[in-house]
């Protein structure tokens, strides 16, 4: 019979600690694609020439690093709408390599930083006004799916420039 009890405490307490433990499976998956995203975005941008950010394929597109910016900014932005934080980002003014990447690494621990304080239950919150509404996660994804998107430009870019964009680790 003690057997049987201290069995049955051991289940109990496994499963609580295993319930604790995926009470967040949601976030640590935003988490973890946040982090491969950060890690992709900053290889696509150092894969470009310093000297070959100014550049652009053609009026009126951003240059390269106008282009590594606007993600950064757009991070910032989304993610302060989830976070109800000041956007670190701002308008960003230098586009060379250097400023571009520190601003979108800036961006991408900004966006990483917030998500890891957060509970799945924050992630459902509402923020902004008028019909300009959505719950954090909306906001996170918005600002992932508008990474990825322009991301996705700057590889075309590194292409036309002759450039090997690199390999994708999911």
């Amino acid at each position: 019979m003690k057997k049987l009890l201290l069995t049955l405490a051991v289940c109990c307490l496994t499963a609580g600690f295993t319930y604790a433990q995926d009470s967040n499976q949601l976030l640590n998956i935003l988490i973890k694609h946040w982090e491969t995203s950060k890690q992709f975005s900053i290889a696509v941008a150092d894969a470009m020439p310093a000297d070959q950010y100014s550049a652009q394929p053609a009026p009126p597109e951003k240059t390269f690093g106008g282009m590594v910016n606007h993600i950064a900014s757009a991070n910032g932005f989304y993610c302060s709408v989830a976070l109800g934080t000041e956007n670190p980002i701002g308008k960003t003014a230098e586009d060379s390599k250097d400023a571009a990447i520190k601003n979108l690494t800036k961006s991408y621990d900004y966006c990483i930083d917030g998500l890891k304080k957060m509970s799945e239950a924050d992630l459902m919150k509402t923020h902004g006004k008028g019909s300009r509404q959505m719950t954090a996660f909306e906001a996170f994804w918005g600002a992932f799916t508008h990474a990825a998107h322009h991301r996705a430009q700057l590889e075309v870019f590194l292409r036309l420039k002759g450039q090997q964009p690199p390999e994708y680790k999911f």
